[in-house]
């Protein structure tokens, strides 16, 4: 690979098919369709040598003026040892502003987010696999288009940011599930297609015991499908997964800047399960 002079360029949907190639060499299960999501939802770099060859990307995706990912940081494994996963994190930095950014970082990764004024505040698991028919949940049912704004209020508050864009992607691509108690909707959960099959989050709710019926609705509805979900380690939500048979296949660790603006009040809702780990 020819790498003497690279460039960081703003990503556009003609440096799509490179982005894949390296998030295939870094063994990540991303799709064309999963990275043009990403790419609708957010802003973002790559990194390309003077023949147009993609050797590395960075995406930002913003939350209103509350916060953003830092996401879908990779590097050409020939284009490593320059200091090029630096200046895409210093691209990304930028774009964010003064937001307060996250991210989920690896073990490796983990100095050079620590130099650049990252914190870490928890763990991220991964669980996948392929679930038998399980017993169908009581009280959840498919969300309708009125729910919506109901969903928006629930994530934001356990998220502590508007994700409206966002979520309104997950529902043109897939699925939403509400639970409703008294006509008022308690939690949620959604459903799309991502990587080798489909992926639950996020998961909303006041508890873990309804957590797992939101999850439930969705495992119920894919008998034996290929299913991912990526939790914190804080919800407990781990040993229920692993005695449904879903196997722990990595994670990372959730980072956070302090960033300007004021936590808000801490809500009684959680976020049980993370859209992913690139959205949180």
């Amino acid at each position: 690979m020819h790498t003497s002079q690279i460039d960081l360029v703003a990503f556009g949907p003609e440096h799509l098919e490179g982005a894949v190639a390296l998030s295939l060499q870094a063994g990540w299960p991303h799709r064309p369709e999963d990275w043009q999501t990403a790419l609708a939802v957010s802003r973002g770099i790559a990194a390309v040598t003077d023949d147009r060859q993609v050797v590395g990307t960075a995406l930002v995706t913003p939350y209103g003026t509350d916060c953003a990912t830092i996401n879908m940081v990779i590097v050409d494994e020939a284009a490593r040892g320059r200091g090029l996963g630096r200046r895409l994190m210093q691209a990304a930095l930028e774009i964010g502003s003064e937001r307060q950014l996250r991210l989920v970082a690896t073990t490796d990764g983990l100095p050079l987010y620590e130099k650049l004024g990252f914190q870490p505040v928890g763990t991220i698991l991964q669980y996948q696999g392929k679930i038998p028919a399980i017993a169908a949940p009581d009280g959840i049912e498919p969300a309708c288009e009125a729910d919506f704004d109901a969903v928006m209020a629930l994530d934001r508050a356990a998220f502590e940011a508007d994700r409206r864009t966002l979520l309104t992607h997950i529902a043109k691509a897939g699925e939403f599930a509400v639970l409703r108690r008294a006509g008022r909707i308690q939690g949620f959960a959604a459903l799309r297609a991502f990587g080798r099959g489909d992926v639950i989050g996020p998961v909303v709710a006041e508890n873990l015991q309804d957590a797992c019926s939101l999850i439930s609705f969705f495992i119920v509805s894919r008998p034996d499908a290929f299913l991912r979900i990526d939790t914190t380690a804080d919800t407990e939500l781990a040993p229920w997964l692993e005695s449904l048979g879903f196997a722990h296949v990595g994670g990372g660790i959730a980072m956070r800047t302090a960033g300007r603006t004021e936590a808000p009040a801490r809500s009684h809702y959680k976020t049980y399960a993370l859209a992913n780990q690139a959205f949180g």
